[in-house]
C-alpha cells in the first residue's frame, strides 16, 4: 500500500477546476486549502492543489501518477 502525492497547478481558469474535478473524480483527495500567486513572466494568476490517494500498489518512481 502507498500514499502518492500530486500537486496539480493551472492558470486561474476553467481548465483547473477540470483538473482538480478529474482527479477528485478519480479518488484522488485533497490535501491542505488552494494556492494562488501571479505569473509575472506571463501576467496570469497561477492556482495549485495538493492531492493524495491510496493505492494497493507499491511506489515506484517510474510510476505515472496521473493514472492512478
Amino acid at each position: 500500500m502507498a500514499t502518492l502525492y500530486r500537486f496539480l497547478s493551472e492558470d486561474d481558469t476553467s481548465a483547473f477546476c477540470h483538473k482538480v474535478s478529474a482527479a477528485l473524480s478519480k479518488g484522488w483527495v485533497l490535501q491542505g486549502e488552494p494556492v494562488y500567486g501571479f505569473d509575472a513572466a506571463r501576467g496570469v494568476m497561477r492556482c495549485g492543489q495538493a492531492v493524495t490517494k491510496e493505492v494497493a500498489a507499491d511506489y515506484t518512481p517510474d510510476m505515472k501518477l496521473g493514472e492512478q
